[in-house]
């Protein structure tokens, strides 16, 4: 069944009530690789938070005020190194207040759209199509592929659910 805008919106924000949950974990477990050779807990969220920022930044927030979006497709090795060497240089309490701050902007400016402008084409920095409801659809799918390599992880910690 395809979901509402209004349910795609509460399933997108609802990562945020996740991220408070893993807050309990101790700085030691953020700071442990999810699996051999992976990124840390902080790394991932870290990962996450950054490219919340970014397309608030240069595609939700320019939405909203009606300005041209510079959005555009990045090296997403260089952007995810450099998510990596990011979380190193914070500690878990600012990435998870981090998370949840640029998580909520995307949330605000996105709840009080139309269904016009949710599924509205703008183009973006590179000239290609972007809305609102491909993106919220795309990073619901990479919200889930993180939560189960998370879920996994505090499975070989023994942390339950």
């Amino acid at each position: 069944m395809a979901k509402t805008t209004g349910e795609m919106i509460e399933e997108f924000k609802s990562f945020t009530s996740y991220v408070r949950e893993l807050d309990s974990l101790s700085e030691q477990v953020w700071n442990m690789p999810i699996a051999e050779g992976k990124w840390t807990l902080k790394d991932v969220i870290a990962h996450m938070m950054l490219w919340d920022q970014y397309f608030y930044e240069e595609a939700i927030y320019k939405i909203k005020h009606d300005e041209p979006l510079t959005v555009k497709h990045l090296n997403f090795d260089e952007f995810n190194a450099n998510a990596m060497e990011y979380s190193r240089t914070r500690s878990k309490k600012t990435i998870v207040e981090q998370f949840i701050e640029k998580r909520m902007n995307i949330i605000h400016d996105i709840t009080g759209l139309n269904e016009e402008e949710y599924m509205r084409e703008y183009k973006d920095g590179d000239k290609k199509k972007f809305s609102i409801k491909k993106y919220v659809r795309a990073f619901i799918s990479h919200d889930k592929h993180h939560k189960k390599q998370i879920e996994a992880f505090k499975k070989t910690l023994h942390i339950a659910k």
